[in-house]
């Protein structure tokens, strides 16, 4: 097995909707904030090179919706999910499998582009199966008021119509699915959106976990530093509180989808709760 970090491409959300009731005087510290309050962001992928599959975590905004839409979210850099895969010497036909942590526009837009010609919504993998779980899908597709913004129908109906939609069954006890036919195991958690799934990965003698939104950047470390957009903002401190401690125990390297300046992170059980340790690059900590 080979990882590969892909960077899908930046943008800025608000920083006070991405830390919720941590006041700004403390996350401006970490996550420094322009003049319009936005903090910077990544779309961070996964790439999974494993025998004759390529199966890619996640594929950031995409770039069908409207001017109006991205203006939103204040695009940025030069980054590009084609420019990345090409970089590893891959191209988006070659991708086998698209697993998507959950269904959030950010994590799944790139799964669906527009035809130039029909103008119809395809997908963007070809040759792909994407993954979701059932209880997830339904939760995207039935949309609850407050994710409502985030769960677009033209993200999400377009796969299942395609055919290529597949569900990985969800974890008889805990939150742990081990043996996956992926060739990794998956966290679930419930705290940010229902369902959600984090790959955990046994990688180069190192255990690695692809952390979503559970903990989206380094700044968001501490317990208490949860975002507004979560729906169950206590359960999700429980969530982080329990992975962060084990995480903390066992070395584990987390990957930050979210953070445009930091790849991957170490942490440490303090007196006050878990905290950074360390900050890594991905080339540094692992070798090809």
């Amino acid at each position: 097995m080979r990882l590969y970090p892909i960077e899908t491409g930046n943008f800025k959300l608000d920083g006070g909707a991405m830390f919720g009731v941590v006041p700004k005087s403390i996350w401006n510290r970490t996550n420094p904030a322009d003049s319009n309050n936005m903090i910077d962001m990544a779309a961070r992928a996964l790439l999974v090179e494993d025998g004759d599959r390529l199966i890619l975590i996640d594929n950031g905004l995409g770039d069908k919706q409207s001017e109006k839409f991205f203006s939103y979210y204040y695009l940025w850099g030069d980054h590009s999910l084609d420019r990345s895969l090409q970089k590893h010497g891959f191209h988006r036909d070659d991708i086998t499998d698209v697993f998507l942590t959950h269904l959030h526009f950010d994590h799944c837009g790139g799964s669906i582009r527009r035809n130039a010609t029909t103008g119809t919504y395809e997908p963007a993998f070809k040759n792909a199966r994407f993954w979701s779980n059932k209880d997830h899908w339904d939760w995207a597709s039935h949309p609850n008021a407050r994710e409502k913004a985030s769960f677009l129908k033209e993200n999400i109906l377009p796969i299942q119509e395609s055919g290529q939609l597949n569900f990985l069954p969800l974890p008889e006890e805990g939150a742990l699915l081990k043996d996956t036919e992926l060739g990794f195991d998956l966290l679930f958690v419930d705290g940010h959106t229902d369902k959600q799934m984090l790959p955990v990965f046994d990688y180069q003698g190192k255990k690695l976990v692809f952390t979503a939104d559970l903990i989206p950047t380094a700044g968001h470390i501490p317990v208490p530093y949860v975002m507004g957009y979560d729906t169950r903002p206590l359960l999700t401190m429980k969530e982080k509180e329990s992975f962060l401690k084990q995480a903390a125990e066992e070395e584990i390297i987390l990957f930050f989808e979210h953070d445009a300046h930091n790849e991957l992170a170490t942490v440490k059980m303090t007196e006050k709760g878990p905290r950074l340790d360390q900050i890594h690059k991905f080339n540094d900590v692992f070798k090809h």
